[in-house]
């Protein structure tokens, strides 16, 4: 079994016995982000883990990495979060200082989000659950007065001290999701994270809305969008030996106004092992050969009128490959390889 683990990296497992899984081994992310070396920039990988597949002959696992977004956070305190998806950006070189202020849960029937200060930089800090992102970032707009919000994690055994990137929209800077104790401690309030993994911690945190924490610094610099990971299948670590990504994803020109320039996943070929195949959300969809422990793009297909492709598929019919691609705009889309390489 290959599992995606996020920040853990990709995990295999012997899965003989499905009641006693057992590990064999998995990847480490390198301390600064491959991709963005070879563009000269030295920053820390985000570590998105997102999905993975073994080659046909399992010599090879190969990951995507999903990055939506192309600006990473630095902050005055010790914070983990990203930016929102679809929510005004911070981009490179801005930065905001602010007083936080808890808003709550922040979403429909919950008591109402206190205004912010318009005279002075707030930053609503909500916690997740309940309802949507941004339901929560529409109930601090309405509060009026708010130049940014952070989300902080929820108690819960998938929860607590784990961070998520968000799907979002709103009209400010929305950053997210933080983990629960980082969001205690910005409010100077104990956190204990066995309890909030049992349930057992408190619901909410225990201050009351519109009270004032630590003033925080966002700062933005740009780290890329997300690509594909090449190891070795192996027991113990798995070696890196390439990393594959469109060259206007590391492009800060193609950081906004290009579309997402992610890779969301890879299907390997079903007859070779050497043949993958990539949705790439708005860079299309990318097919790739394994030659030399290293990723080499080997064919491409973007429409005229753009693309937002999301799943990929191999399948065969008629003794031949196609590969199917779902584009989250257009509908599905069937394709056949038939380059020589």
């Amino acid at each position: 079994m290959l599992a995606s683990y996020w920040d853990g990296g990709y995990v295999t497992l012997d899965v003989t016995d499905p009641t006693k899984a057992t590990y064999l081994g998995d990847t480490d992310f390198a301390a600064l982000d491959p991709e963005a070396l070879e563009s000269g920039s030295e920053v820390a990988p985000e570590g998105n883990a997102h999905q993975a597949e073994f080659t046909l002959d399992n010599k090879y696992v190969v990951g995507a990495d999903e990055d939506f977004g192309p600006y990473a956070l630095t902050d005055g305190t010790e914070l983990t979060a990203s930016q929102g998806s679809n929510t005004t950006r911070l981009e490179e070189g801005r930065s905001i200082t602010g007083d936080s202020v808890f808003a709550g849960g922040a979403c429909p029937g919950d008591p109402a989000v206190p205004a912010g200060d318009p005279n002075a930089v707030d930053v609503a800090v909500v916690e997740r659950g309940v309802c949507t992102f941004s339901e929560k970032v529409a109930s601090v707009t309405a509060a009026g007065g708010y130049d940014a919000v952070l989300v902080f994690n929820r108690t819960g055994a998938d929860a607590c001290d784990q961070t998520l990137g968000m799907s979002v929209e709103g009209d400010v800077p929305v950053f997210g999701v933080a983990p629960r104790g980082q969001g205690f401690a910005i409010f100077g309030q104990a956190y204990d994270d066995a309890a909030c993994m049992a349930g057992t911690g408190p619901a909410q945190l225990p201050v009351a809305l519109g009270i004032k924490g630590d003033r925080l610094t966002f700062s933005s610099y740009f780290d890329g969008w997300g690509y594909a990971h090449l190891y070795r299948n192996e027991s113990g670590k798995l070696t890196e030996l390439d990393t594959y990504a469109v060259p206007e994803a590391h492009d800060p020109a193609h950081a906004s106004g290009s579309g997402d320039l992610s890779i969301h996943e890879v299907a390997v070929s079903e007859k070779r092992a050497d043949l993958l195949y990539f949705s790439y959300y708005a860079a299309g969809l990318r097919v790739a050969k394994i030659v030399d422990d290293e990723i080499v793009e080997v064919g491409r297909y973007i429409d005229e009128g753009g693309n937002n492709f999301w799943g990929a598929q191999v399948f065969e019919s008629g003794g031949k490959e196609y590969v199917a691609a779902s584009d989250r705009d257009h509908g599905l889309y069937i394709f056949e390889y038939t380059g020589g390489m």
